[in-house]
């Protein structure tokens, strides 16, 4: 925008006049000293001051960026004519907030770049929330952050763009092109005053008129609260920052200093450790699934635990936790990353580590031992679509070869069911249940469809899983052989409007909970009672235990080891903790 001085316009005003250049001229400057004239170089254009922008653009992302909110809000309160009052009175208080919040925000320096900012993450939010029912909390913007390229690319898809070009470009490009008024400070901190007062006076006049229903909405839904775009995900921006912080600066504090091997156990151990993703309990064929899921790890003595229960419900949180010596109530996100994990008290005792990942990272577990990455075709010799997981398994005999004493614990870090693009984590020679759903856009899909292709996946892990065993038994005269297989989560496949993972521990479905698990034991490992697990395997069981039975499968004596969580000695019904 354009400015002239004063001066020089009274100036040209009174030479044109042919009146005495200086004629009054120095009371004019006095009176109008530090003043300009603001000139818009482009007349007519639409202009704004930051107050009306502020509330025009928090009446936009209510109306238009809600739509996952406001469905969730229905589902529980209908449409009649009582509920619909506190709908419209939920729609009014949402934009009092939102308003309250861009005016704090803006001024002539912040509005523009923050405002298009927010209009276009909240673009990205609201396509999420809408396509797949997902929440945008630190848990979710924690999965964001870990999610490797190509798993991102599995997200892309032309409804995407839409909504970015809809509303994240489109509205973006107006607050970029609108003439934003720049009035003079007092009267600018004046109009921002009087925005935020209307703005609490319209929530407590909400609050205060449909108090009963407010007090039953905040205390029986508190999950409803965390759609709101884009007030939630703002918060949830600024708690992932300080949890990113905080860890910037953490000590790693030990644990297990006392540990070492136990004198006499015999054979030495050989463990494989299948960290799997993204399968549930209910869709293996081992537990009873209609379709034949396990085909060929039902030929095997494996031992299946239903009941498995898991430590979050995404990838981020579930497989430092499971490593990790706290309980899930304990755990959080900060302890996974300043004490060390059952790697490094196993490397400790001189154990063979190797954590093999074909998935996007350890997520901070193997950052102290050895780790190969398997997700590209230069260290992943069988790759088509993608690299495939078994592929982690090429090259494992000559690593064990290499090492003619110690015990071995191998981790193998599935890419698995790893959704939406369920499709891609197979070869075509496993789609065996049809038809199959061949997109990333599952709303797209039939619930038919979108479950043969995530049982397909899993037909694929069977495959895996049984060639794991296959190897073990290679090396079963000389070791005690093992291999457990845990998911790191379950998984939404559309159930009332829910797909994929990540929700809030509290507010998932249970099947976003309940992984599916089991255990392989060879002919060595005559130190366990193999019926006796089985017929206890059945009942409650959690990643909290997992620390603690492979100390004991390991032959690991230590101040952390708890038998009482070690599942496969324990000779009582297992509970979670």
């Amino acid at each position: 925008m354009g400015s002239i001085s004063p001066v020089l316009i009274i100036q040209l005003q009174l030479k044109s006049q042919k009146v005495g250049p200086y004629h009054g001229l120095k009371q004019v400057q006095v009176d109008m000293q530090a003043q300009t004239i603001q000139l818009d170089p482009k007349p007519g254009r639409f202009s704004l001051t930051h107050s009306k922008l502020s509330i025009l653009l928090a009446v936009a992302l209510v109306l238009f960026y809600n739509l996952a909110f406001f469905r969730n809000v229905i589902a529980i309160y209908p449409l009649t004519l009582q509920h619909a009052l506190f709908i419209g009175s939920l729609a009014l208080l949402i934009t009092a907030a939102v308003s309250l919040f861009l005016t704090i925000l803006s001024s002539r320096h912040t509005t523009r770049p923050l405002f298009i900012l927010i209009i276009v993450l909240s673009s990205l939010s609201s396509y999420f929330m809408d396509s797949y029912n997902v929440v945008i909390d630190s848990t979710m913007l924690q999965n964001v952050a870990a999610t490797s390229a190509s798993e991102s690319r599995d997200l892309l898809s032309i409804k995407l763009f839409v909504y970015i070009l809809l509303l994240g470009i489109l509205p973006a490009v107006f607050v970029y092109k609108v003439r934003i008024v720049q009035r003079p400070l007092r009267k600018e901190l004046l109009s921002k005053a009087k925005v935020t007062l209307i703005a609490i006076l319209v929530i407590a006049a909400q609050l205060f008129m449909l108090g009963k229903t407010y007090a039953s909405f905040f205390r029986e839904h508190k999950p409803l609260r965390q759609y709101t775009n884009p007030l939630f995900y703002l918060y949830s921006t600024g708690k992932f920052i300080n949890q990113v912080a905080a860890a910037d600066t953490t000590e790693i504090k030990p644990i297990g200093l006392d540990a070492k091997k136990a004198i006499g156990s015999g054979k030495r151990q050989l463990i494989i450790f299948v960290v799997g993703e993204t399968v549930r309990a209910d869709h293996f064929g081992l537990n009873g699934y209609a379709k034949q899921t396990t085909p060929l790890l039902s030929k095997q003595d494996v031992i299946s635990f239903p009941q498995m229960a898991s430590c979050g419900t995404s990838t981020a949180v579930s497989v430092p936790c499971m490593f990790s010596s706290f309980d899930r109530s304990d755990y959080d996100d900060n302890k996974g990353r300043s004490y060390e994990n059952l790697l490094d008290v196993l490397n400790r005792t001189g154990a063979h580590i190797l954590w093999r990942d074909n998935n996007s990272d350890s997520k901070g577990v193997a950052l102290r031992v050895p780790y190969e990455d398997f997700k590209t075709p230069e260290k992943n010799r069988q790759c088509d679509e993608e690299c495939r997981d078994t592929g982690m398994l090429d090259g494992l005999q000559a690593f064990i070869d290499q090492h003619p004493t110690g015990d071995f614990l191998i981790v193998l870090h599935q890419m698995g069911n790893h959704g939406p693009a369920y499709y891609k984590r197979y070869p075509k020679a496993f789609e065996k249940f049809t038809p199959a759903c061949q997109t990333n856009m599952l709303e797209q899909c039939t619930g038919e469809q979108i479950s043969n292709a995530y049982d397909n996946s899993i037909l694929y892990t069977d495959y895996f899983l049984n060639k794991t065993i296959d190897l073990l038994k290679q090396n079963d005269a000389g070791f005690k052989t093992a291999m457990l297989y845990v998911s790191d989560h379950g998984e939404s496949l559309g159930e009332n409007g829910v797909y994929l993972h990540g929700m809030p521990y509290f507010m998932a479905p249970e099947v976003q909970k309940n992984p599916a698990a089991l255990v392989w034991f060879g002919q060595n490992f005559n130190d366990i009672d193999k019926a006796a697990l089985k017929a206890r395997a059945g009942g409650p069981i959690s990643h909290d235990n997992l620390f603690h039975t492979i100390l004991g499968l390991m032959d690991i004596q230590t101040s952390v080891y708890d038998k009482g969580l070690d599942f496969s000695r324990n000779d009582k019904q297992l509970t979670k903790k």
